[in-house]
C-alpha cells in the first residue's frame, strides 16, 4: 500500500473515522510568508508591563505564574492551566484557553478533546513525551467564551516567556481563537489552514481544535490533510539538522 494511503488509513481508525474518504490528492504545498497587520487599538486592553526577570526553567515560570492576578480571570479559574509535555520539544502545540476539563485538572487538552488529540498525535507517530501543548491564555473563561483582548493582552507575559524557554522549531495553532490570537488576524480558520505562516522566525501551522471536531466529526477528514502535512514539514526539519 503506498505510504500516504496507508497513512490516510491508520490516520482516520486513530481518529474515529472508519470509511475512507478520497482525499488522497495532493497538490503542491501552500506556502505563504505571513505579514502581520498593523494592531489595532483597543481601549479595552491595556498595555502590561512584561517583567524581565528570566526564568531559567519552566517549573519557575508555571510557580510564578500560579499565583498570578493581572486580568479579572484570576476571580472566576479554578486554577492557572500552565502548560503540559516535553519542555525540550521541538513542535509546540498551542490550544485558545482552558475548557472546564482543564481548569478542574491543572492540565491542558484533556477530557474527550484531550483524548482525541492524543490519538491524532499517535496517527503521526507522536505522543505527549515528544512535544509541548498550552494554550494562548492560562485561565478558562466563563463559560468557555472566546478571550477578551486585556485578557490575552495579560496573559502574554506568560506566553512570551514560556515560548522563550521552549525554543520550538515548529508550532501548530489548534483552532480559530488560537490562530487569530497569536498570529495577530482577523482572518477565519479556513483562510488560514493549508498555508505556514511565522510568528517570530518560527514556522507555524494551523488546524482545527479537536474539541471542535467532536463536535463537527466530518471535518476529521480535513484534520487528516493537516496532520499529514505538518508530519512531512516537521520530518523536513529534523532531517535537515
Amino acid at each position: 500500500m503506498p505510504e500516504k494511503a496507508l497513512f490516510l488509513e491508520t490516520y482516520l481508525r486513530e481518529i474515529g473515522v472508519h470509511t475512507p474518504v478520497s482525499l488522497l490528492s495532493f497538490g503542491p504545498e501552500k506556502t505563504s510568508e505571513y505579514v502581520q497587520p498593523d494592531a489595532q487599538q483597543n481601549d479595552a486592553a491595556p498595555d502590561v508591563e512584561i517583567d524581565s526577570a528570566n526564568f531559567k526553567t519552566l517549573d519557575a515560570l508555571c510557580e510564578d505564574a500560579s499565583s498570578c492576578r493581572l486580568c479579572a480571570l484570576a476571580d472566576t479559574r479554578t486554577q492557572v492551566v500552565f502548560g503540559a509535555g516535553n519542555p525540550h520539544a521541538d513542535l509546540l502545540f498551542v490550544g485558545e484557553a482552558p475548557g472546564q476539563d482543564e481548569d478542574l485538572q491543572g492540565e491542558p487538552f484533556v477530557g474527550r478533546s484531550g483524548q482525541l488529540l492524543d490519538r491524532m498525535l499517535h496517527a503521526i507517530g507522536m505522543d505527549r513525551d515528544n512535544v509541548y501543548m498550552m494554550n494562548s491564555i492560562k485561565c478558562r473563561p466563563p463559560n468557555n467564551r472566546d478571550p477578551r483582548p486585556d485578557e490575552v493582552q495579560a496573559c502574554k507575559l506568560w506566553f512570551e516567556q514560556q515560548l522563550d524557554i521552549i525554543q520550538p522549531k515548529m508550532i501548530c495553532l489548534l483552532g480559530r481563537v488560537a490562530a487569530q490570537t497569536v498570529l495577530k488576524t482577523d482572518d477565519t480558520l479556513g483562510a488560514l489552514r493549508g498555508s505556514w505562516h511565522e510568528f517570530q522566525g518560527i514556522p507555524v501551522w494551523v488546524t482545527y481544535h479537536p474539541a471542535y471536531l467532536l463536535r463537527s466529526p466530518r471535518q476529521k477528514q480535513k484534520s487528516w490533510q493537516d496532520m499529514m502535512q505538518l508530519k512531512l514539514r516537521f520530518q523536513a526539519l529534523k532531517i535537515s539538522e
